[in-house]
């Protein structure tokens, strides 16, 4: 498993039941439906990019490749949201998607 970001870690330790609340809704919310662990994943990387998140562009991109999407699937889904969120976000988002493909030498 890949080390989590310092930030993420400090406020699990500091706010360890609300860290483990959050937790609990996302599994919550992926039981909740038939989407299966990439599909959910590529949503979820989808929202991260539109809110401009990098750290959860890095996550959701991480666990999508674990889920079992390929490259060229993560950055599809980052592609389709050109006309949506609008190229300068989609293209900051492919450059934090590219710091984690890197890393797995997958670009």
């Amino acid at each position: 498993m890949p080390r989590l970001p310092n930030q993420y870690t400090c406020i699990q330790k500091k706010y360890k039941s609300l860290a483990r609340a959050v937790g609990n809704v996302g599994k919550a919310a992926k039981d909740a439906g038939p989407l299966n662990k990439k599909t959910a994943e590529l949503v979820q990387l989808a929202a991260a990019a539109a809110i401009r998140s990098e750290g959860a562009v890095h996550s959701h991109v991480r666990r999508a490749l674990t889920a079992g999407a390929k490259p060229e699937e993560v950055r599809h889904t980052v592609l389709l949201l050109t006309s949506t969120i609008g190229f300068p976000t989609v293209s900051a988002a492919l450059s934090w998607l590219d710091d984690i493909l890197e890393k797995k030498g997958k670009i």
